[in-house]
């Protein structure tokens, strides 16, 4: 896979829905209803972050389910990237990028979207051929403004933003023309997940396609 093919993958990743809910879940006991609910609020396209123990299991669940895009969050190293592809990920998304990232998702066939926070980094990504790229974190690193800047003499990235993106100021983002989607942790907060509150997470994810496809 080049990165030229991991963009264009990606991209079609992101463009399902306007927001990409960014996923934290300790029991993988809670991946199929928690996606169940996300899908049928019509967010399809999942991140799931490797911060907890289970995010393995949690993938190799949601990703046995139709109608959804599995991925792993907070890819950082090499062995995060084996581990993912092996779990049934079909994208990632980094923090960050380096070299030996890069090299791993190609080598397994993951499209990457890899973590950008300034101008300079994102150049070096386009350089590399990645023309979608995360935008992290989105609200300390200058918000939209900051995007709407770099977007002038760069509109060849599209980017999907993350890190304080809320129902507030999404729409600050989505309405960018180098916005492809946003990635919010919102929809699904952990104390939802953990009560097992399926019902109040669908309509939190319903809410946020329909405010923001709108």
């Amino acid at each position: 896979m080049t990165p030229a093919e991991a963009s264009k993958l990606a991209g079609d990743i992101c463009r399902l829905a306007p927001i990409m809910p960014v996923l934290v879940v300790q029991d993988a006991a809670q991946a199929i209803p928690l996606a169940k609910s996300l899908i049928a609020g019509s967010l399809p396209a999942l991140e799931v972050t490797l911060r907890t123990p289970a995010a393995l299991d949690v993938i190799r669940a949601m990703s046995s389910l139709e109608g959804c895009a599995v991925g792993a969050g907070t890819l950082v190293t090499p062995q995060d990237v084996r581990n993912a592809k092996a779990a049934g990920a079909t994208f990632g998304v980094s923090p960050g990028t380096t070299d030996s990232l890069i090299e791993a998702c190609l080598e397994e066939d993951l499209p990457l979207i890899p973590g950008t926070a300034s101008a300079s980094e994102s150049m070096r990504l386009l350089e590399r051929g990645f023309t979608v790229q995360k935008f992290f974190p989105a609200e300390a690193s200058g918000g939209a403004p900051a995007l709407k800047a770099i977007g002038g003499p760069l509109p060849q990235i599209s980017f999907c933003p993350t890190g304080g993106v809320s129902l507030s100021n999404a729409k600050s983002y989505l309405s960018l023309p180098n916005v492809i989607c946003a990635g919010g942790s919102w929809v699904a907060p952990e104390a939802l997940v953990s009560q097992g509150r399926w019902a109040d997470i669908e309509a939190l994810a319903r809410e946020a396609s329909e405010t923001l496809s709108s």
